[in-house]
C-alpha cells in the first residue's frame, strides 16, 4: 500500500466533494479552452462573424441560410492551427425566411426581423448553385440546392447585439480567464516565493527591506495598481499578464517569508548549512519542498483573483481588446440589457465567471485542508 505524504495528500483531498467537484469543473473548462475552435459553433476567427439581422435572439433559436458565393481565396488550414486560431468562412451567407425556385431562378426573402417584411430578391440558380442543372444525376435542381446552398443553425445560448454567436464567444472567453489567471500566477509565484524566501531566510535589513517594500504594494489597492501598470504597459492581451501577475505577488510573499522564517532553525536546514551547501541549495531543495502545500493553496486563491482582475480590466476597456471574445468584455457591452429583454447578454458571462471563481475558491479550500497548512509537519 502507498502511504507517501502525496498519496495522503491526494485521499484527503478526493473526500471533500465540494473541492474535488471544483477540480473536476477548471479540468473541463480547461478542455474546453484547449479544443476552442474545434467544439465552437462559429469557427471563424474570436467567433466575429456579425449577422446584425440577428441581434439579442433569444437562445435555441433556429434560423435558415441561403450561400450566396464561394470566396475562393480562402484555404483550408491544418488541425492544430484551426485549433488555435480558427477558419475563416469560405462562403458568404445571409439569413432568410423563405425561398423558392421558378425555372433557372431562386426568388429569396431575406430575413430582417420576426415582425418585418421585405419584398423578394431575385437570383440566378446557375449562379449560386453551378451544380444544379436539370440534366445532373445527382437529383432535381431544387433538391440539389438545399443539399448545397440552404443550411439551418442554432444558436443554443442566442446571440449578442452584432448577431454573434454567444455560445461560441463564452467558450473562446474560457482561454482568456485561464490563461491570464495562469501566466499571472506564474509570474507572482516567480516574485513572491523569490522575495519571500529571501526576506524570510536572511532576516535583518534585508528582510527589512523587503517588508517595507511589501508593505507599500500591499496597502494599494488590487485594481487600482493593476490599472496603473496597465497605463504604463499599454492596452492588449500579453500587459495582462503582467499587470495582474504584479499586483499578486504579496499574498505569496508574505506566505513564503513567514513559513521559511519557521523553518530555517529547523534541524535538516542546520544540517544542509553544517555539510556546506550552497545558500541557494538550501533554500531549493530543502525549505521550499516542505512548503509547497500553503504555497498550492495561496496560488489557487491568487488565480481566482487574477480572473476576477481581468473581467474588471476587460469591463473597464484596459483588457482583452475587441474583438477577442472576453467575459468581462462581454458584460461591458450589454450590461445595459439586464433591465430590458435580453438579460440574458450579460447574465450568462456573469454565471460563468461566478462559477469558475467559485471553482478555484473551494479548490483552495480542499487544498488547504488536504495539507493541513494549519499544522506544522514537515517532511525532509
Amino acid at each position: 500500500m502507498d502511504n507517501s505524504p502525496s498519496k495522503k495528500v491526494w485521499l484527503k483531498f478526493k473526500r471533500n466533494k465540494l473541492a474535488f467537484g471544483g477540480l473536476i469543473f477548471i479540468l473541463l473548462l480547461v478542455l474546453m479552452g484547449i479544443l476552442g475552435y474545434l467544439i465552437t459553433p462559429d469557427h471563424t476567427p474570436f467567433a466575429n462573424t456579425q449577422v446584425l439581422q440577428l441581434n439579442k435572439k433569444k437562445p435555441g433559436r433556429t434560423f435558415k441560410f441561403i450561400i450566396l458565393g464561394k470566396n475562393p481565396n480562402v484555404k483550408e488550414i491544418g488541425f492544430f492551427e484551426r485549433m488555435l486560431e480558427g477558419q475563416k468562412s469560405a462562403v458568404t451567407s445571409i439569413p432568410i425566411t423563405s425561398y423558392r425556385i421558378v425555372n433557372d431562378d431562386v426568388f429569396v426573402t431575406p430575413y430582417i426581423g420576426d415582425e418585418e417584411k421585405v419584398k423578394e430578391t431575385k437570383y440566378s440558380l446557375r449562379e449560386l448553385c453551378p451544380r444544379c442543372t436539370p440534366y445532373s444525376k445527382l437529383g432535381t435542381p431544387a433538391t440539389l440546392f438545399e443539399q448545397y446552398n440552404v443550411y439551418e443553425k442554432t444558436y443554443w445560448l442566442g446571440t449578442d447585439i452584432y448577431g454573434r454567436d454567444l455560445l461560441s464567444r463564452m467558450i473562446l472567453g474560457i482561454r482568456v480567464s485561464l490563461s491570464v489567471g495562469l501566466m499571472a500566477v506564474l509570474i507572482s509565484l516567480f516574485i513572491g516565493v523569490s522575495l519571500g524566501a529571501i526576506a524570510g531566510y536572511f532576516g535583518g535589513k534585508v528582510d527589512a527591506a523587503i517588508s517595507w517594500f511589501m508593505n507599500v504594494v500591499w496597502s494599494l489597492p488590487s485594481l487600482l495598481l493593476v490599472i496603473a501598470i496597465s497605463f504604463a504597459l499599454g492596452k492588449g492581451f500579453w500587459q495582462i499578464f503582467i499587470a495582474v501577475g504584479l499586483s499578486t505577488w504579496v499574498d505569496v510573499a508574505r506566505l513564503v517569508r513567514g513559513q521559511v522564517m519557521a523553518l530555517k532553525e529547523v534541524e535538516f536546514v542546520e544540517a544542509a548549512r553544517a555539510l556546506g551547501f550552497s545558500t541557494s541549495r538550501t533554500i531549493i531543495k530543502h525549505i521550499l519542498p516542505n512548503i509547497a502545500g500553503p504555497i498550492l493553496v495561496v496560488a489557487s486563491s491568487n488565480f481566482a483573483s487574477a480572473i476576477l482582475l481581468e473581467t474588471g480590466l476587460s469591463f473597464l476597456g484596459f483588457g482583452a481588446q475587441p474583438p477577442m471574445p472576453s467575459w468581462g468584455s462581454m458584460i461591458k457591452e450589454h450590461y445595459g440589457y439586464i433591465i430590458m429583454d435580453a438579460a440574458y447578454l450579460a447574465v450568462l458571462p456573469g454565471l460563468a465567471i461566478m462559477f469558475t471563481v467559485y471553482a478555484f475558491n473551494v479548490l483552495a479550500i480542499g487544498l488547504r485542508d488536504a495539507f493541513d497548512v494549519k499544522g506544522q509537519n514537515t517532511t525532509v
